[in-house]
Parts: structure tokens; C-alpha cells; sequence
């Protein structure tokens, strides 16, 4: 569910401020060496560097295991998190909610994200002078002239960057529909670019393990995925993470047949679909419960089935977006579905 980013450095700033960081970038060749953990060139057990990707139609090129990096929305922080990867983590942006449980120690460790540098996209001044090697975004969006700066211009101030491949949004590589295999083959590739390749291969083997785990419910049960909204809701449509997800868990989504990943999507058609559940994003900004009192203090939805009987799942915001968390929310929502009482389609 997008969120319009804060007004931040326009691109003529970005240029103008280019000769200062790489004038600041210069140091002595001996503190430049990288540590021994650091990977500084390809090898036939690791990453070839450098390596060159094709990354929303972007060309990306790294030079060695970024060690200074910008993370931009939770899915990107929380990647490297879940790789081992949080010291290399300098600063983080556009948090859309805390850490999970599992990843609170590992956030814990790392000052960049406890005190992020920015509630929404930062601005380029704010990025560049924390000299980074590479920006991990979550969004396209993240990387605009009036964001934490276009790619281009990073690309030659040395600046490497990555989006987010399910982000994508020029047709031939956004993902279409997304599916988790799609969500595993990012954690494969930002584990080539970090030379983390056995981190990355055990991750999507622990999260396949658990995909694995759960049986989708087979009672043919409809639900609306409401993320966010109050006059004209914004669901989760027919082909992005909350499709996936309500797919492996055995919903089906209402607002499957709009081919977009998100959608506004009108209290009438809800009222008419009548889902048998309805899956709450819980998110800081737009509370699952606000959401619930909005439903039941609107006559019109408070007709709803769902409604009337309290059949709420949540999801938290972060959980929403493509990322590793995705699978904890289909195991999660699971328990969930199976923990409501006389539920029949």
C-alpha cells in the first residue's frame, strides 16, 4: 500500500553536492582496505565481482560485497537482517512498522535502524553523506530526483543501487502474478551481491520448510484483504503479495479478478462480495483496530457477515509487501483462519 513520500533534496542538490562527498569519500588506501569478513573480489566458492544486474530494467553494477549500505521500507532492512547482514546496514528510511520478533536482536545491534535516518523516503543530501556503496529500496519511487536521488546520478557518484524486483513496475519485470517463488529468487540474488550465498540458500530452505507446513484451508471461504482507507477502501488485488498469500493460506480474495497488486475497491462491492473474512493490515498509521470500528460503525458494513460475527484476521504492514516475512504471515494467518469459531463458507 503505497504512502506518498515527505518532500525531500531535489536533483539539482544531488548534483551540487556531488564534488563535497566525493571529495569526502577520499581516504588514506590503508583505511580503505576491506576488513577480513568483507569480500573483495570474486572467487570460485563466492560472488564474481563485479557483478552486473539487470534490476527493473535498470543496469546495476557492484564492485565487491557492499559494506555500506542504505535500506529504504522494512522489506529491504529486513532482509539484510535476516541474512546476518545488519552490520553492514549504515542507514535505514521508511520503516513501515517494528521489527518481527525473530529479527529483534539482530536490529538490536545495529544503530541504523533503531534510530532510522527518516519516517519516508530521505532526501539525497541525507543518503550521500552517509557515503554509501549501495541503496536498497523497496520502491521504484524511492529512487526520484526529489527522493534519496535518481540511479543514474548515483550510479556516477559511485553509488550502486537495487530495487526490489517485486517492485517492479514496467510490465516485462514486475512480477505477474508474484509468487513465492519470485519472493525466494531476491533472497537468492541479494545474496549473490553480498556474497552471502550459503546465508541466502539456508534462508529460502528454512522458509520453504515452513510454506510447506501449512495446509490451505479447502472450504472455498472468501475474504477482503483491507489494508487501508476509509470512504474508498484500498484492498489487496489479484496479482501482488496479498493474492500469494491468500492463496497459500486458501482464501479466496474478493477483488482477485483486478489485475493490479493493490487496488481502491468500493464499500459497495464489498458489501455485495460479503466476504466470509476479512484480513486487517495493521499498520501504525491505520490501526487494525480502527479499521474494525470503522467497519462496525458504518450501518452499511456493519451488515457485512464478517462483521457481524467478528471474523478478523491481521496482518502487520510489513508483512504485506514482498519480502521475508511473507511466509510467517501465510503461517500466521493460518492459525489464525483455523482459530475462528463456526466458521462455514
Amino acid at each position: 500500500m503505497p504512502r506518498l513520500p515527505r518532500a525531500a533534496v531535489p536533483g539539482a542538490a544531488l548534483l551540487a553536492l556531488s564534488v563535497a562527498v566525493l571529495a569526502g569519500c577520499a581516504q588514506d588506501p590503508a583505511d580503505a582496505a576491506p576488513s577480513a569478513e568483507a569480500s573483495s573480489g570474486g572467487s570460485s566458492d563466492g560472488t564474481a565481482y563485479p557483478l552486473t544486474l539487470d534490476n527493473c530494467g535498470v543496469e546495476t553494477t557492484v564492485d565487491a560485497a557492499p559494506q555500506r549500505v542504505v535500506t529504504i521500507k522494512s522489506s529491504t532492512t529486513e532482509m539484510l537482517l535476516a541474512l546476518g547482514l545488519g552490520d553492514r546496514i549504515v542507514g535505514s528510511a521508511f520503516l513501515d512498522g517494528p521489527v518481527p520478533d525473530s529479527l529483534a536482536d539482530a536490529a538490536a545491534d545495529v544503530p541504523a535502524v533503531s534510530e532510522p535516518m527518516a519516517e519516508q523516503a530521505p532526501g539525497a543530501e541525507a543518503v550521500l553523506g552517509l557515503e554509501p556503496d549501495l541503496v536498497y529500496a523497496g520502491w521504484e519511487s524511492n529512487l526520484t530526483a526529489d527522493g534519496a536521488g535518481d540511479r543514474a546520478t548515483l550510479a556516477k557518484l559511485g553509488v550502486a543501487t537495487y530495487v526490489s524486483p517485486a517492485a517492479c513496475k514496467a510490465p516485462e519485470y514486475m512480477p505477474d502474478p508474484l509468487t513465492f517463488d519470485d519472493v525466494f529468487a531476491e533472497i537468492d540474488e541479494v545474496g549473490e551481491v553480498f556474497d552471502a550465498a550459503d546465508a541466502a540458500g539456508d534462508l529460502v530452505a528454512t522458509q520453504k520448510d515452513a510454506l510447506a507446513s501449512v495446509t490451505p484451508d479447502d472450504r472455498g471461504l472468501t475474504a477482503l484483504w483491507y489494508s487501508s482507507g476509509d470512504d474508498i477502501p484500498y484492498v489487496g488485488a489479484g496479482i501482488g503479495a496479498p493474492q500469494m498469500i491468500m492463496d497459500a493460506v486458501g482464501l479466496e480474495n474478493v477483488a482477485a479478478d483486478v489485475h493490479d497488486t493493490w487496488t481502491s475497491f468500493s464499500w459497495e462491492q464489498a458489501i455485495e462480495a460479503d466476504p466470509d473474512v476479512i484480513v486487517l493490515v495493521d499498520a501504525t498509521w491505520n490501526s487494525a483496530e480502527q479499521k474494525i470500528e470503522r467497519l462496525e460503525s458504518n450501518p452499511a458494513t456493519a451488515r457485512m457477515t464478517a462483521v457481524r460475527e467478528g471474523r478478523y484476521l491481521t496482518v502487520p504492514f510489513p508483512a504485506s509487501e514482498a519480502g521475508v516475512r511473507n511466509v510467517d504471515a501465510v503461517v500466521d494467518l493460518s492459525a489464525q483462519l483455523h482459530g475462528l469459531d463456526g466458521l462455514e463458507p
